[in-house]
């Protein structure tokens, strides 16, 4: 027989657990849920709720409560600390998630709940996990961190955090204020999201910035998404609204590995939408100056409505983005001649380059898609450093061991063109041009104007000299005088691009190695 009073004394622990656990849901407290509304923002639990699998999210830390060991701490109220840890599945792979809790003392950090956030970084670390952080708050709380007993230690997060990259895909979805701490968070994961009107970053907020210099800004113009998505690329997209930013989340892990030692995911094949594949022979305008629009092209080449476009409002002159060809995730690189004519300008550099470290740390092939006049040039160029940031996007390309296919569509001008792995230099397995093709040093124009000004000048008749030599000059630059010497494996038809890319990543082993490297602990970034 059981015993009466062991049965109630059960019934009453598991009674008190369940009312601690209950008095956690959203239910419970209404008011604070709907100040978060009227934000134009979910709750933290809602956002769970549509970014995993239905039923999935397993809460660890739930019970938790804020430390009360130090000045003004005594009357704390914060529930799980402020923030929401656990695991879930998203499209039935497991990860690793939190979730910061802005109706909670701002979403602040405390002590307690930074070792949660330590722990999900660790289980992530330990077994190969995604790891998506869903920022929505103000950094260190305060009260905690004015005390060396709590902040002395640091955070073992950031050297967790650098242990995940290259091994597991790290999100961080920017969802409210996030300045500070939620940046330093977010900055080092591959993927930021922002949400345009109510998300924030950088490293100080209005307040601590007019404190420290006296500068008078607001928080939109510091760090909203128009200044860092947009303009510095600090975030890769923005979203409308949280149900978009958790799509983009979704869609961005669909075309990676859990993990770096897992394939690459594969779906169901698709044809390219007919429309723009069967434009591929038209869409190189005569003029070789005028701009065409190279998603016209991309859409042309991968499977319909399979192009993800990865920081599109930032360095709009190169296009990168995940699509699929065949049903195979891959990784486009393309110069985009509606912006700057497709050159490359620092930003676009650093855009490049991080992108092509993201593939080649979990397995996507690169498609290169060539068509730009080199590098920006000029007294600004200069002032951003171009020089280093080029270098990098040399850098990473240098790094990838995953298979690449460079296509040359029509200007493949100087170090620009070797960069986006034009020919050779960077062993890419497959170096093709279309027809409409022009492979050089320099531009024709500056390059007769630099080595050619004496004959031109002395010329009777210096115009029709100089148009003598640029004429003379064009005759060499295309894609059957590169095919004829080798310097390209072959010119295609335009209409044959997909299926070139097929063939190779067919033949292609998913890794190569550097086989003339010497065996080094670290190569050092020029960034």
């Amino acid at each position: 027989m059981s015993d009466d009073t062991n049965l109630g004394a059960t019934r009453l622990a598991y009674a008190q657990f369940t009312a601690k656990r209950d008095g956690l849901v959203d239910a419970v407290r209404p008011a604070a849920i709907a100040r978060q509304h009227a934000l134009g923002k979910l709750s933290a639990r809602e956002r769970i709720a549509l970014l995993v699998d239905h039923g999935s999210f397993h809460e660890v830390g739930g019970l938790v409560e804020p430390k009360r060991d130090t000045f003004d701490t005594e009357s704390l109220q914060a529930p799980s600390d402020g923030v929401l840890t656990g695991y879930a599945s998203i499209d039935g792979r497991p990860v690793c998630l939190c979730a910061f809790d802005f109706t909670v003392l701002g979403g602040s950090n405390g002590r307690i709940g930074e070792t949660k956030v330590e722990r999900m970084a660790t289980h992530a670390l330990e077994h190969g996990c995604p790891m998506v952080l869903l920022l929505d708050g103000g950094g260190h709380r305060i009260q905690e961190g004015l005390d060396s007993r709590h902040f002395a230690q640091g955070s073992r997060y950031f050297q967790i955090a650098v242990a995940l990259s290259g091994w597991v895909p790290t999100v961080a979805v920017v969802m409210g204020p996030g300045f500070a701490g939620p940046s330093n968070f977010a900055a080092l994961c591959d993927f930021v999201v922002m949400v345009r009107g109510t998300s924030t970053m950088g490293i100080a907020g209005p307040a601590l910035v007019a404190a420290a210099t006296g500068e008078t800004t607001d928080k939109d113009a510091l760090g909203g998404a128009a200044v860092q998505a947009d303009l510095n690329g600090l975030a890769d997209i923005a979203a409308g609204d949280d149900a978009e930013a958790i799509e983009y989340v979704r869609d961005y892990l669909a075309f990676l590995p859990s993990n770096a030692r897992l394939p690459v995911p594969t779906k169901a094949p698709r044809e390219p939408d007919a429309e723009f594949e069967r434009g591929l022979l038209d869409v190189m305008p005569d003029n070789p100056r005028k701009p065409y629009d190279i998603c016209d092209v991309i859409r042309g080449v991968v499977d319909e409505g399979s192009l993800f476009q990865i920081k599109p409002g930032f360095a709009p002159n190169l296009v990168t983005g995940f699509a699929r060809i065949q049903g195979r995730a891959v990784g486009i690189v393309a110069n985009q001649p509606m912006h700057l004519a497709g050159t490359l300008d620092a930003k676009a550099c650093e855009k490049g380059a991080h992108f092509v470290s993201v593939c080649d740390g979990f397995g996507l092939p690169l498609a290169y898609l060539v068509d730009l006049p080199g590098f920006l040039v000029g007294s600004q160029a200069e002032d951003t450093a171009l020089a280093r940031r080029s270098a990098r996007l040399l850098f990473e390309l240098g790094q990838a061991t995953v298979p690449r296919v460079s296509i040359v569509l029509r200007k493949g001008y100087g170090l620009g063109y070797i960069a986006m792995c034009g020919g050779r230099s960077f062993d890419a397995d497959l170096c093709v041009a279309w027809p409409t093709a022009e492979i050089c040093a320099m531009s024709i124009e500056g390059a007769v104007d630099v080595a050619y000004q004496k004959q031109v000048r002395a010329a009777a008749d210096p115009a029709a000299k100089r148009a003598e030599l640029i004429g003379r000059f064009r005759e060499q630059l295309g894609a059957l005088h590169a095919a004829e010497h080798f310097g390209i494996d072959d010119v295609i038809d335009p209409r044959d691009t997909r299926s070139v890319i097929v063939a190779t990543l067919e033949r292609c082993a998913p890794r190569k190695k550097h086989r003339a490297w010497p065996d080094k602990p670290h190569g050092i970034s020029p960034i």
